[in-house]
């Protein structure tokens, strides 16, 4: 697999594999987050404009996963990282991971953050055995409580949320 910037053409395929990596949330009666429509067009413009989307692509150049990024008080904050279901297991999203944080710190960037679900499988015991750490909610910088705080409006927080750290 191939580690590239995201292309134009490409933004609504990343729609798609939002949509597919949303529906196993389905079988742990999460039928909301599976429903959730991905991030629209012009916000993925918005992160490939600014060189913060990613997607990894086999070989005949097709992506099969993606991740996109912002900067939040000084870490590469993982806004969202999915992966197609057919594409499971392949080790594509630690890829994407890997090669953000790579590129975070020669930035000068101390950290990946992000934020997910704490007892979803996939999800943060997943990013654990990637390094992560659970921040506890007197470790939390401002971006990351105003991050929280959109998605508690959001209605994410129906389900336990943490937010997480790498150090890099």
């Amino acid at each position: 697999m191939r580690i590239r910037p995201a292309e134009a053409a490409e933004l609504p395929l990343l729609q798609d594999i939002e949509r597919a990596a949303g529906e196993p949330f389905r079988a742990l009666g999460m039928a909301e987050i599976a429903d959730d429509e991905p991030p629209a067009l012009d916000l993925l413009e918005r992160y490939r404009s600014a060189g913060r989307a990613w997607v990894s692509a086999d070989e005949e150049g097709l992506p099969l996963a993606y991740l996109i990024h912002d900067t939040v008080d000084g870490a590469a904050h993982v806004e969202q990282v999915s992966v197609h279901p057919a594409a499971a297991h392949r080790r594509l999203g630690s890829g994407l991971i890997g090669h953000l944080a790579s590129r975070a710190a020669s930035d000068g960037l101390t950290a990946l953050t992000l934020t997910t679900f704490a007892e979803v499988p996939w999800n943060a015991p997943y990013y654990a055995r990637l390094g992560f750490r659970t921040l506890g909610e007197s470790e939390l910088t401002e971006g990351l409580r105003e991050i929280r705080r959109a998605e508690k409006e959001h209605g994410l927080d129906r389900w336990p949320r943490v937010c997480m750290r790498r150090e890099l």
